[in-house]
């Protein structure tokens, strides 16, 4: 219409304008990002996806052995997922469909478990329950819908110990196209460790005997998506987003940054009620935590992200120091002006105690000679009967820790909420999956089983302590 036609001739003349060389004299300049290649040095190999359609991703996805590069100019032949360490990352949009053709190339059977996400429990690689083991040679098919935003993970439930811990697990983003947008620049970070030694070879799985499993065995190198203390480039002043997932199979990984705080907008199950800042970064193995980090320094200095020891127990910060786990490099710029933080909100509804049933759990050590032998109420895993609850039923856990060693409790195919010692939801709230249990404590949450029967797990995620019998399972029947 005609009346509209000066501001059209306005707006187009303005943006004719910042094509110019001048442009950034009348305010066109473009706004500041990070260094070009800033993560380079970490960035995950992406998934192939072999289907072309929308709300599909489907891959091929092939456990090996492969030599990877850990002492550097030494080989290291160790478990990998299409060749390296960790696996490719899936990436889809809530609600997609996810298929993967799985081969396993391995000298020994094993499955893989999708950590977190809501599936089919046929899906979950459960051997002996959701599936068979994949035997050395063998194939198996994955397929199921990925519900919720966040991010997952996946690595094998047979002889899970050692076969994570020699390099199995890989990444899986779901993303939700609604979030808000501009939170920062986005780095998924698989934070693990591995034993090898300075000839190579990887070290021995059942090293330090009773008194390792009891532990916890924890590798001798730190690794970043793969690397030793590898370089991530920033420019000062400007978030980038860490999406972190703790793939160790039993280290507590803490992370520090001098004079910098941290803020935390999400964790298993996506984003969480709103934002909490804190002054380190503790998360468990096989938690996810979703962080905001602006780093701020002088031009070109370099910061320090630490891995600072977390006492879970007897022993387990003595005369251990610090390690740096990786670095952030700033940029020779000056510092820059970020957009505002958007606002970040979750309505989280609480579950419903009114009618949940009670389920007391106690984990335990059996004494006595030859192997340590781990447990639930007593029992190992072995020996244990599973717990039954029906579709649509509500119960509130309570985990019991009697042991001197924190221990990361998760629990397969279902989130949970967790409750304080009045039996309400921490605040703020979040849908977890895993959660930990401190020594001389206990933790309860509350959980509803929705429309997904079938055998699950639970376990201790130290994975030691699941090998060694702390792990039972759940039967929801219809």
């Amino acid at each position: 219409m005609p009346s509209n036609t000066p501001l059209s001739l306005s707006c187009f003349l303005l943006a004719a304008s910042c094509l110019l060389p001048a442009a950034a004299a009348v305010g066109c300049a473009e706004p500041p990002s990070q260094p070009e290649g800033w993560d380079s040095a970490v960035a995950l190999r992406p998934a192939r996806d072999l289907d072309g359609t929308p709300e599909v991703v489907e891959v091929d996805l092939t456990a090996k052995v492969a030599d990877v590069e850990i002492v550097p100019g030494t080989a290291t032949p160790a478990w990998t997922y299409d060749g390296g360490i960790p696996g490719p990352l899936l990436r889809a949009r809530a609600g997609d469909r996810v298929v993967v053709h799985f081969r396993n190339e391995l000298p020994a059977p094993t499955t893989i478990h999708w950590h977190g996400v809501r599936l089919q429990a046929a899906m979950d690689g459960a051997p002996g329950h959701s599936q068979p083991e994949t035997p050395p040679g063998g194939s198996f098919t994955y397929d199921f819908v990925v519900p919720d935003a966040g991010l997952f993970w996946y690595h094998p439930h047979v002889d899970s110990a050692v076969q994570a811990g020699n390099g199995l697990y890989g990444a899986l983003l779901v993303e939700d196209p609604g979030e808000p947008a501009d939170l920062g620049d986005e780095l998924v970070l698989v934070l693990s460790d591995i034993d090898v030694r300075e000839d190579g070879a990887l070290g021995d799985p059942a090293s330090g005997g009773n008194l390792g499993t009891l532990f916890g065995r924890e590798g001798s190198h730190l690794l970043v998506n793969g690397r030793v203390n590898p370089v991530i480039e920033a420019r000062a002043g400007l978030r980038q987003r860490w999406r972190v997932v703790n793939a160790a199979k039993s280290r507590y990984y803490q992370l520090a940054i001098a004079d910098h705080r941290f803020t935390r907008i999400g964790g298993d199950g996506g984003l969480m009620e709103r934002p909490v800042e804190a002054d380190m970064l503790l998360v468990a193995p096989g938690e996810r935590a979703d962080v905001l980090i602006a780093p701020r320094g002088a031009p070109g200095s370099t910061l320090s992200v630490r891995w600072v020891p977390y006492d879970r127990g007897y022993g387990a910060t003595f005369a251990r120091p610090e390690v740096e786990a990786f670095r952030v490099h700033l940029a020779d710029a000056p510092q820059a002006e970020d957009e505002p933080l958007p606002a970040i909100a979750r309505s989280i509804p609480a579950l419903d105690p009114a009618a949940a049933r009670r389920v007391d759990l106690a984990l335990t050590q059996r004494e006595g000679p030859g192997d340590l032998v781990m447990g639930i109420n007593g029992v190992p895993s072995w020996e244990a009967e599973p717990l039954v609850a029906a579709v649509g039923d509500t119960e509130v856990w309570t985990v019991e820790n009697t042991m001197p060693f924190d221990h990361p409790f998760h629990l397969h195919g279902f989130f949970f909420q967790v409750l304080d010692e009045d039996g309400l939801p921490v605040r703020p709230m979040e849908w977890k999956d895993t959660v930990n249990v401190p020594v001389d404590g206990a933790t309860r949450f509350i959980v509803r089983y929705d429309n997904r029967p079938g055998m699950w797990m639970f376990h201790c995620h130290i994975l030691d302590h699941a090998e060694a019998g702390m792990m039972g399972m759940l039967h929801v029947t219809r």
